[in-house]
């Protein structure tokens, strides 16, 4: 029996040892900690990746949101439109900036259903957050349209999507701004903590480069403005740096992975799978996560675990209108449809084909069992 864990964190440095080991070795002997040449050097190239004119570096995934959500203009009173299907953090740095966090129900493809926005539209309404779940852009035509007859901003989370596109335009490039996440387990991740704001608009950029260091203008040191203490640190910008150079290849890992799975999977009744790698042309996924739903979840996961195969259920299993305690609007029935069948196979670059033939055998053995 073989043992597949759900992430093998051990295995992001043992994959990478010779290639990261002399840059970390480089940056910790030039003492160059924060705010160094590696930095800019990063977000230089990580703005050429997206075509955009401004990546920042910033300590985290939440406060890029924030700092987005800042620069167009939201604040106490106004009201924010994201979909309940992503983890608190999107809701939550709406609820930071003063805002109030209004939850939309999501489509078929687990994304933001723009009828449910629209529905949602007050006179409060200042901005829509699209999330770009699993490694999949929303159909952002839809709400782009919905932003213009509203008069509203659009704030994109892809977190969870770097790279992935849209018609040929990468999530994050829409709105006002992006952002994405370099928590480890992402598609691009550093050893700790790290995110980025994107953005084509130089006012933008300015304010987000003085809100990650204390307000602070980095040609004279005059605090201009309120900001955070929030910067990339500088090892992980070097770590990142070499990481993007090789970056489409992890993409093609994924892909191929999930091809994989679609082959093996699409004839199951039982389960809904995402969209594969080669379905319709509109999008181009980089499968962050395989989330598909089962009607016998629980029984399936339990089959997998019995036969070494961990999987996970995104944010134990709650999405943000089912945490009573913040007080959010409830009425999703297709998230809370969802809820009740979704959950992630393992999806990353340490598995092999043997590894993924094998979780594949498993869930058919299951199938097979329970005919």
């Amino acid at each position: 029996m073989k043992s597949i864990p759900f992430f093998d964190y051990p295995a992001l440095w043992a994959q990478q040892r010779e290639r990261l080991a002399p840059v970390i070795e480089d940056v910790l002997s030039r003492g160059a900690f924060i705010m160094q040449q590696d930095l800019l050097d990063f977000e230089a190239a990580l703005a050429k990746y997206l075509g955009v004119r401004h990546a920042i570096g910033v300590a985290d995934g939440t406060i890029a949101l924030v700092m987005g959500l800042r620069c167009a203009g939201v604040g106490p009173g106004d009201e924010v439109i994201v979909p309940s299907h992503t983890f608190v953090a999107s809701a939550s740095a709406i609820f930071q900036v003063g805002a109030k966090p209004v939850l939309a129900d999501c489509a078929a493809d687990h994304l933001m259903d723009a009828a449910s926005v629209r529905r949602l539209v007050s006179p409060r309404t200042r901005a829509i957050m699209p999330v770009h779940l699993n490694g999949r852009v929303a159909r952002m035509d839809e709400l782009l349209e919905l932003a213009r007859e509203f008069g509203l901003a659009i704030v994109e989370d892809s977190a969870q999507a770097l790279g992935a596109r849209y018609k040929e335009r990468f999530a994050g490039t829409f709105g006002v701004s992006g952002s994405c996440s370099f928590f480890p387990a992402k598609t691009l991740g550093c050893f700790g903590d790290g995110g980025a704001v994107f953005t084509d608009s130089d006012e933008v950029a300015e304010k987000v480069r003085l809100m990650r260091d204390h307000g602070r203008c980095a040609a004279t040191g005059d605090v201009v403005t309120w900001g955070y203490n929030a910067r990339l640190d500088n090892l992980q910008a070097a770590i990142l740096g070499v990481k993007l150079q090789t970056y489409d290849s992890e993409i093609a890992r994924r892909r191929e992975i999930a091809r994989m799975y679609c082959q093996r999977l699409e004839h199951l009744p039982d389960l809904v799978l995402p969209p594969g790698p080669d379905a319709s042309g509109d999008h181009f996924d980089i499968f962050q996560n395989f989330e598909l739903e089962a009607g016998q979840r629980d029984a399936l996961r339990a089959h997998l675990h019995d036969h070494g195969v961990k999987t996970i259920i995104q944010w134990g299993g709650k999405t943000i209108h089912q945490f009573k305690a913040l007080g959010l609007n409830r009425d999703l029935p297709n998230t809370e449809r969802l809820t009740k069948r979704f959950f992630l196979l393992p999806m990353n670059t340490s598995l092999s084909d043997d590894d993924v033939s094998y979780i594949c055998d498993t869930i058919e053995a299951f199938y097979q069992a329970h005919a």
